[in-house]
Order: structure tokens, then sequence, then C-alpha cells
């Protein structure tokens, strides 16, 4: 069997890799498509030198976002609470229900920070009172904050 041989991509591959990895694949396949195509190039000291600081620069960034979720989660957990207003039944009970994008919105106009609201869990809220809420900032931060939620004021 053939030795495998070690190439940088320099586009994302499909099943192999992403840019900037370094991968070990079959000298045919590195010859007659990878190199040839511009997909990837081979391994010599320089390139991965090149591939080295590209990992650091790209850990330092994920670093620093993890950092910036810290920062954010500890604000919306200062506020604490936030009120979302809703029609409500009797009994207390509201119509519709609160949603990822109520809370959002909540959020948005209290703080000014605008938060992703596929990151946002809601329990069921169909009744008036204080819930928790669940905000995934970042992969390995997550916030969770109070809701309120209280009857609108009727128009007339």
């Amino acid at each position: 069997m053939a030795k495998r041989v070690q190439l940088v991509l320099n586009k994302d591959v499909s099943k192999l890799g992403r840019a900037g990895d370094l991968v070990d694949v079959a000298p045919g396949y590195a010859r007659n498509y990878l190199i040839p195509q511009g997909l990837a190039v081979q391994v010599n000291p320089g390139i991965l030198k090149q591939v080295e600081r590209r990992k650091e620069l790209e850990r330092q960034r994920l670093l620093e976002e993890k950092q910036q979720a810290e920062t954010r989660k500890k604000a919306l957990e200062t506020v604490g609470r936030f009120m979302i207003a809703k029609q409500a039944g009797e009994k207390d009970a509201i119509f519709g229900t609160v949603t990822n994008q109520d809370v959002a919105t909540a959020i948005q106009e209290a703080t000014n920070q605008e938060i992703d609201r596929r990151g946002i869990t809601v329990p069921d809220i169909h009744k008036l009172g204080s819930y928790k809420v669940d905000i995934k900032l970042h992969p390995e931060v997550t916030a969770t904050v109070e809701i309120q939620v209280v009857p609108a004021k009727a128009s007339e």
C-alpha cells in the first residue's frame, strides 16, 4: 500500500476538511485532484509555520468571543428581570404564548443588546407570572434571566 501524503487545504473540501487544515490523503488523490484543482498544496516547513500561526490566531479569536459572551452574560444577569406585556383573559391566562422573539425584543428594548432569538429557550408560558429563560450566547456560555409576563394595558 502506498504511503499517505500530507497536504494543507486552500479551500474547504467536503468530507475532508476546512481551509487551512492539515490532512493526510492518498498520493493519487493529491496528485490527480487536490493539487491540480488548487484545493491543496504540499506541506513544507514554511507552510507548516503558516498553519500553526493561523491556528493560534483562530484560537485567540475564539477565546475573545467567549470573553465577550461572558461580559454579555454578566450584563444580562445584572439587569435580571425583563417585562413582557401580553393580553390576559380570565384566571391570568394569556392569549397566545410568549415566544423567543418576544424575549429577544424585550431584551433589545431594555439593554440595547442584540440577542439571536434562536439561542433563547423559553418554557411553555400560558399564564401571567415570572419565568426563567435560558439564553445561549456562546457554545460554552449560557445566561439565565427572569421574565415577568404582565397584562397589557387595555387601549380605549
